[in-house]
């Protein structure tokens, strides 16, 4: 029958604490995990994927999704609030662009692999 744990006592301590100082904090674990849940959201990955091309106004976001301005916005508060997107004003319009450079890849690296 399987057992799941070792029979085995021993342990191989220097690994285990070398292993140990390469990894990073928890809390920057859950900074990660927190990430992923961010970007695991459909509508937040199209518009990132849109935003990656060009700057755009909510309303322009909104036409080319085909997502109410509410949506969009919703969407656009919360990534960023995560440092995924940012803002400028121009009159009184407001555009969005990407501020993490480093997520675009990692959409991308999925998309290959789809």
């Amino acid at each position: 029958m399987y057992k799941p744990s070792c029979e085995i006592k021993s342990v191989r301590a220097d690994i285990i604490q070398d292993v140990s100082d390469k990894m990073s904090s928890n809390e920057r674990y859950h900074e990660i995990a927190n990430l992923f849940k961010i970007l695991g959201d459909y509508n937040r990955i199209r518009i990132l994927c849109a935003l990656n091309y060009q700057e755009f106004c909510v309303c322009e976001l909104s036409l080319l999704l085909d997502m109410s301005q509410s949506a969009i916005s919703h969407q656009l508060r919360l990534l960023r609030n995560k440092g995924i997107v940012k803002f400028r004003k121009e009159n009184k319009q407001i555009f969005y662009s990407i501020q993490n450079e480093e997520i675009l890849p990692m959409i991308k690296k999925a998309d290959e692999h789809g």
